[in-house]
């Protein structure tokens, strides 16, 4: 009978930090996303976290590709502003330091002329 040494586990690597919106800000976003669902212009959304940048994206469809994406990148903080709103094309609609300026470039597609 021979006897082995344990296997070691392998050195731990850092973890990465994630870019993640904060409670406030995601209250911002969802209390946006909230109307647009009850007036029936979006349907689902979803979110990812990576190491740059934070999305949240916005379906029309499940299915399709996001009509809108909503980006959070902290290393355009003192630059450009850290919040962007992209559209389905790619081009970027609107860009800032504060999030619910931001968004305004959305809330006026909610706004409509009564006749």
């Amino acid at each position: 009978m021979t006897v082995q040494d344990p296997t070691p586990f392998p050195p731990s690597r850092p973890i990465s930090e994630q870019i993640a919106f904060d409670r406030k800000e995601l209250g911002v976003i969802l209390g946006l996303y909230g109307r647009m669902v009850s007036s029936g212009e979006w349907r689902d959304y979803g979110m990812s976290f990576l190491k740059d940048v934070a999305i949240f994206s916005i379906f029309r469809r499940t299915a399709e590709h996001p009509i809108y994406r909503i980006e959070k990148r902290p290393k355009l903080r003192d630059k450009q502003g850290m919040y962007a709103v992209i559209g389905m094309d790619g081009r970027i609609l609107k860009r800032g330091h504060d999030l619910k300026t931001v968004l305004r470039v959305l809330e006026r597609k909610l706004i409509r002329s009564v006749e």
